[in-house]
């Protein structure tokens, strides 16, 4: 047990500190942005401090532990604990975060609820990311869902209610699978729930009970990640969300389902993953080839760089699916990876419309010209996305690639097959980039427009990009900065299929 509960208020001060924000006079939207940008900071300050000066990093077990007793009539815990496996994601949540209340600026319309609904998200998702108990998992992975509906259904374009409808029917049916397989998990062999993750992780099932298990959290996380087939929400929430949203949905909401894949699914129920590993490779494969094709038909800017979120967490599930460090370590890092990019290619796309006012590609055309500090920050950030050598993203592909090579589960034909199709995939993401950069900025379409003067990237605009750009080309140089914090937590959810 943690003496001191430094998770707790890690967890706890978002939300608790920005419901303060409705004291705050209703028109002092530049008091509401400063306040709620401090308390980012200085919640993404304290996380470093405690994972500096608390965490060892070469202990694979959890550490910072908290337990406390919340209900007593059904032994329902407060227990919080974070990992290798962990940390990525809270830090990262926590620098996209305040980095995307700092791309908000514009919003001007109820902006305390606005900002009060980021700051609960943000509590949400750390709670998800930090808890130990598979019931305070649930609560906190359902707490940042009706943020981002109220975010998307008041904030959002003109099909803003639709897309909200649809994100929140899609979710809240993935829900649904998620709170069946925790009360099954929590409930089974035994008078007394057992809740905690640390016991279930000992815990052993017939395996046609732990198949339905698999299944239930599968659906749930493959809604959040998305897997396709359940993926049709994510186009149109990212089409119609402010960018700032768009930031917070592809930087650390889609994470989640990945992360709850490893945690629960793969550390829960190996022998159930083993069974549907193959499965998720060839889903994998076939996500990244189908969303790299979609992406390429989509007249919307925003549309098509969903698609590519899609195609991009393909590797994500052929990492998990390989069932080896390698490639498990490679999914951990395109999880970090993906989140830097997919929000600094949302946020430039939102920027970029704030300015033209267009968000169809084919009207677009020219505008490296006018607003070259843009252009040259989205040019970057799209090589970036396609995989360029010395980028995150190129990377933690070839990590995933060498997981599947090295995968002693799988034989040589199929490892060859695999490799093959999503290479198909890797060609596919340049032609849809660079094709998306040829439409926006090259041409003289909006170049030869009259009144065609537009302002280009101003001080926070280009320090959002820059913060966003530095961890891509840092991991991407040296990425054993990342991998050192999982690189143990993997061996010890690995050595449950190799000695169990």
């Amino acid at each position: 047990m943690n003496l001191f509960p430094w998770l707790t208020i890690v967890v706890v001060l978002p939300i608790s500190a920005g419901s303060l924000i409705f004291l705050f006079p209703h028109r002092g939207n530049k008091v509401i942005r400063w306040y709620t940008l401090c308390i980012c900071i200085n919640e993404l300050l304290l996380t470093t401090y405690v994972f500096c000066y608390h965490f060892q990093m070469d202990d694979p077990l959890i550490q910072l532990t908290e337990d406390y007793k919340w209900i007593n009539l059904f032994d329902f815990y407060w227990r919080l604990g974070i990992d290798g496996l962990s940390i990525g994601p809270i830090l990262l949540t926590g620098f996209i975060t305040t980095l995307a209340t700092l791309a908000a600026r514009p919003v001007t319309r109820e902006s305390r609820l606005f900002h009060f609904l980021m700051l609960a998200m943000y509590s949400g998702q750390i709670g998800s990311f930090s808890s130990r108990d598979i019931l305070l998992f649930f609560i906190m992975w359902e707490l940042e869902l009706i943020p981002i509906y109220l975010l998307l259904s008041m904030w959002g374009g003109k099909k803003r209610l639709y897309s909200a409808t649809k994100f929140i029917l899609y979710t809240a049916g993935g829900s649904v699978f998620l709170l069946i397989g925790v009360l099954g998990i929590g409930l089974y062999g035994s008078n007394e729930p057992t809740l905690n993750l640390e016991t279930s992780v000992n815990q052993s099932y017939p395996v046609a009970l732990e198949i339905i298990f698999y299944i239930g959290f599968l659906i749930a996380f493959a809604v959040k990640s998305p897997i396709i087939s359940l993926h049709t929400w994510l186009p149109d929430t990212h089409g119609e969300a402010h960018y700032s949203t768009c930031m917070l949905l592809a930087g650390i909401l889609l994470k989640m389902g990945a992360y709850g894949l490893v945690r629960i699914n793969m550390e829960l129920l190996p022998h159930a993953h083993s069974i549907f590993s193959p499965w998720l490779i060839i889903l994998g494969a076939i996500q990244i080839i189908y969303a790299a094709s979609t992406s390429l038909g989509q007249r919307n800017l925003k549309k098509r760089i969903a698609y590519s979120s899609v195609s991009h967490m393909g590797f994500i599930l052929i990492g998990i699916g390989s069932i080896s460090d390698t490639g498990l370590n490679g999914a951990i890092l395109q999880i970090i990876s993906h989140g830097f990019i997919g929000a600094a290619l949302f946020f430039l796309a939102g920027t970029s419309y704030d300015r033209i006012r267009l968000i169809y590609l084919d009207k677009m055309g020219g505008m490296a010209i006018p607003i070259p500090k843009i252009f040259t920050v989205f040019s970057v950030l799209s090589m970036a996305s396609l995989a360029l050598p010395g980028m995150s993203g190129f990377v933690a592909e070839l990590i995933v690639f060498f997981g599947i090579i090295n995968s002693q589960k799988y034989l040589l034909i199929t490892k060859i097959l695999i490799t093959f199709v999503t290479a198909i995939g890797m060609i596919l993401t340049p032609i849809y980039s660079l094709s998306m950069l040829r439409q926006m900025f090259y041409g003289y379409r909006l170049f030869n427009a009259p009144n065609s003067y537009f302002y280009d990237s101003g001080p926070r605009e280009l320090f959002v990009s820059i913060s966003i750009l530095i961890p891509v080309i840092g991991i991407g140089i040296y990425p054993d900065f990342i991998l050192s914090l999982s690189v143990d937590k993997v061996e010890a959810i690995l050595s449950n299929f190799f000695y169990r």
